[in-house]
Parts: structure tokens; C-alpha cells; sequence
């Protein structure tokens, strides 16, 4: 029962919040001490209790006449920051448990499918939940001429059913109930199941480094900037039409009982398919990867708006999308690690940023959900729509096609641009890997003479 306003102010405010919190925990990871749970494990054990009962706390509706907005903010920008001292070491897991560019390749390929796959869970789970309450849409075509929707969305609030908003709230509650179980269960299976080698692990820097000489010397990097710059649009894309497809499917084109396996369509052709994007990439490279790979969901995101309606052709889509999105988790976590063995080619004589690298990474992420759901309220607030409306005026519908294909297909071009501008391909990577094993082996020969030296002295 919050305005869409309000809601749109908590999403902005807690991607702006991230802005902050995610690289200076990256900071704060890489001048984290060794432990016997390793350097990274602690931050993922002591954040996930927290994270937990922040979660919860999002979907509880509290029962206050003022100040939900505070509440609902608090709570977002909490959980944002504590999923960060859980992703961040996530992520920068893969940098500390091999030094070989392929078994690094495998593991995000490992990782990027179990993450789709957790995607694909949490849809179900809270699709399915949610979508047991029975919620009938409200005709009311006198509603659809007013041009003031926060008017027509006060009047339609006084029409509510009071037992269904009840039911509605309960379903939000036992589905966060199940999420966090499942959180709990895989933070426990990492802690068991994942081990840090410490002679592989460089976060901790020879000499100290401050925050904000770190931040520069990564964000002063060109391939990474690229990389990131190419991923924000990608993530963007495919974030707008996630989200705003289950609306698409229901107003646009009529499905309305269908839209939770069509979304369930699009995750499991993405899970499905990351393995044949890992194999694609190994066979042409990882540039020829992100071009065919991403490319691919256009003709299908302009043949869905342009066509009839149609059951059998939206499932289509979704598979076909579903392929794309696989790509577009994958690819560019799987580039980031030969950005950081470029990074540390260029300069030897620094240690300890992959968390930083890794962190703004995460946080754009988090921001491409944040930056989508944003957009998506207001321009659909500002079109008209309204809440638990059988039918939408003829603006909604048209704004529902822009965020699915029109916006996701520009956001999708401009990335293939910017990837384009990305220097390092195959052959870069080939010579990258050769000179780290040359100045590893240099490395090792240099403390294996100073060793023998010490020990004449002796």
C-alpha cells in the first residue's frame, strides 16, 4: 500500500546507498587478515544472520499509521549492504581458490549456473506462493479516463478487499519464511563445502594502500572500465525485461494465468543453456561469445511486440530470451578475471584490489535491479496503470512494450558497442597468461635465492 512514488524513492535511494557501502567493503575485504576460516569466509559467516532477519523484515508490513517509508528504506538499505559483505567474497572466491585461467572459466560457469538456478527457485517459490492468493482484478472504467493516477489509485485502494490484502500480506511472509531457509542452507554448504588456498590468495597489499588510492588505480584501468560499462547496459536490458515481462504477459497480450511459467520458461532455458555458452566460449573466444550470445535476443524481442498475440510464439521468446540472459550472466563474470590478470601485469608492484574489482561489480548488479524497477514504476505510474485492473488504458500497454523490447533492444546495442572497444581477446589473454607464469616463476626463483643466501649467512 505504499505509493509508487515512495517505493520508487526507496529503490533510488538504496542504489544509491551501494554506491557507497559496495567498494568500501571491497576495500575493507582486501585488508582483511587471515583466519582459520581463511580471509574471505568470515565476511559470508557473520553477514548472513543479519542479512536474514533484514530480508524478513522487507516484506513484514508493520503496523504503523506513519513512517512505513522510513521503515521500508531502513530495511532495503541494510539488506543491500549486509548481501554485499556476502557477494563481494562470493565473487572474489573464485581469484583464491586457482590461479589457472581455465579452472577460474569452470568455476563461473559452475557458479553462474547455480546462480540462475537460485533465480529460477526464487521466482517459482514466490510466484507460486503469492499467486495461490485469490486477488480478482477490479473493472472500473471510470478509473481509466482519469488522468491523475495517484487519484485513481487512491480510490482503488478503498475498493480492497480487506481478508484477500491480509491473505496477500501472510503469502509474502511464508515465501521470505522459505527464501531465507534457502539462504541459510547455501551459506552453510559454501562455508563446508569451499576452502580458500592460501598461497593462491593475494588480497592483502605488501604496502598499504588508502581507499581511495586503490579505487583510482582500479578505476583508472581502461579494459575494466569498458568491461563494466558494456555489462551495466547488458545487465540493464535484460533486467527491464524480467521485470516488467509477467505484466507484459498479463495486460499486453492476455495471459494473464500464464505469465509465472512463461518468467519460469525464460530462467530455466538460461540455466539450461549456460553449460553450451561455456563450451562456446572455450571453442571461439569470449568476445565472439558476448556478440552472438547477447545479439541473439533481438529478433526475438522485436518479434513479440510486432506479431499477434500468441501462446505458442511468446513461449518462443521466452526460451530464446531465457538463452540470451544465460550469455549475459556468464560472459562478463568470466571476462573479469583476465581483467584483473591485466591489471596485475600493468602493475606488479600492487597487490590486493581484486576485491574492489570485484565489489563495483556486485554493486552494479544490485544497481541494474534498482535502476529497472525504478524506471519501470514511475513510467507505468506516469502511463496510468492501474493496480489489480482487469484491463489498462491503451498508455500502459504502450509503455509495457517499450520497457520489453524498444528500451532492452537499444540498451542491448549500445553494450555490443561498447564491448566492441573491449582490448582483451584471445590472443591478449594467451600472452597475459604466459607473462604471469614468467613473473610467478621469477618470483619464486628470486625468494628461493634469497633463502639460500640467508642461510650461508647463517
Amino acid at each position: 500500500q505504499v505509493d509508487a512514488f515512495y517505493a520508487s524513492i526507496i529503490l533510488f535511494a538504496g542504489r544509491v546507498w551501494d554506491a557507497i557501502t559496495d567498494p568500501m567493503v571491497g576495500f575493507f575485504i582486501s585488508k582483511s587478515s587471515w583466519t582459520r576460516f581463511g580471509r574471505l569466509m568470515p565476511w559470508i559467516i557473520f553477514s548472513t544472520p543479519f542479512a536474514i532477519v533484514s530480508y524478513f523484515l522487507i516484506w513484514f508490513v508493520p503496523d504503523i499509521s506513519t513512517g512505513q517509508v522510513t521503515w521500508y528504506l531502513v530495511f532495503y538499505c541494510a539488506f543491500q549492504t549486509l548481501v554485499t559483505c556476502f557477494h563481494v567474497p562470493y565473487s572474489a572466491l573464485t581469484m583464491f581458490i586457482s590461479r589457472e585461467q581455465s579452472e577460474r572459466d569452470s568455476a563461473t560457469a559452475y557458479r553462474m549456473t547455480v546462480e540462475v538456478l537460485g533465480t529460477v527457485l526464487g521466482t517459482a517459490i514466490q510466484g507460486q506462493i503469492v499467486g495461490k492468493v485469490d486477488t480478482p482484478c477490479i473493472e472500473s472504467p471510470f478509473f481509466f479516463g482519469l488522468t491523475n493516477s495517484s487519484v485513481a489509485m487512491e480510490e482503488l485502494n478503498m475498493t480492497h478487499d480487506t481478508q484477500s490484502l491480509t491473505d496477500t500480506r501472510n503469502a509474502y511472509m511464508i515465501a521470505a519464511g522459505v527464501i531465507v531457509g534457502l539462504y541459510v542452507l547455501c551459506a552453510v554448504i559454501l562455508l563446508l563445502g569451499v576452502r580458500e588456498k592460501r598461497e593462491a590468495s593475494e588480497l592483502q597489499s605488501d604496502e598499504p594502500v588508502s581507499f581511495f588510492q586503490g579505487l583510482k588505480l582500479v578505476m583508472n584501468h581502461g579494459p575494466y572500465i569498458k568491461l563494466i560499462a558494456g555489462f551495466l547496459f547488458t545487465s540493464l536490458a535484460f533486467m527491464l525485461l524480467e521485470g516488467n515481462f509477467a505484466l507484459f504477459c498479463t495486460y499486453t497480450l492476455g495471459f494473464r494465468n500464464e505469465f509465472q511459467n512463461i518468467l519460469l520458461a525464460i530462467m530455466l532455458s538460461a540455466t539450461l543453456t549456460i553449460p553450451f555458452w561455456q563450451w562456446f566460449l572455450t571453442r571461439f573466444g569470449k568476445k565472439t561469445a558476448v556478440y552472438v550470445g547477447i545479439s541473439s535476443a533481438i529478433p526475438f524481442l522485436i518479434a513479440v511486440v510486432v506479431l499477434d498475440s500468441n501462446l505458442v510464439v511468446t513461449y518462443v521468446v521466452a526460451v530464446a530470451a531465457g538463452i540470451s540472459v544465460a550469455a549475459a550472466f556468464l560472459l562478463p563474470w568470466s571476462m573479469l578475471p583476465d581483467v584483473v590478470d591485466d591489471f596485475k601485469l600493468q602493475h606488479p608492484g600492487s597487490h590486493g584490489h581484486e576485491a574492489i574489482f570485484f565489489s563495483f561489480y556486485v554493486f552494479f548488479t544490485k544497481f541494474t535491479a534498482g535502476v529497472s524497477l525504478g524506471i519501470s514504476t514511475l513510467s507505468l505510474d506516469f502511463a496510468g496503470y492501474q493496480t489489480r485492473g482487469c484491463s489498462q488504458p491503451g498508455q500502459v500497454n504502450f509503455t509495457l512494450k517499450m520497457l520489453v523490447s524498444a528500451v532492452p533492444v537499444g540498451l542491448i546495442l549500445l553494450s555490443l558497442l561498447l564491448f566492441k572497444l573491449y582490448p582483451i581477446d584471445e590472443e591478449k589473454r594467451r600472452k597475459n597468461k604466459k607473462a604471469l607464469q614468467d613473473l610467478r616463476e621469477e618470483s619464486n626463483s628470486s625468494s628461493e635465492s634469497d633463502n639460500t643466501e640467508l642461510a650461508s649467512i647463517v
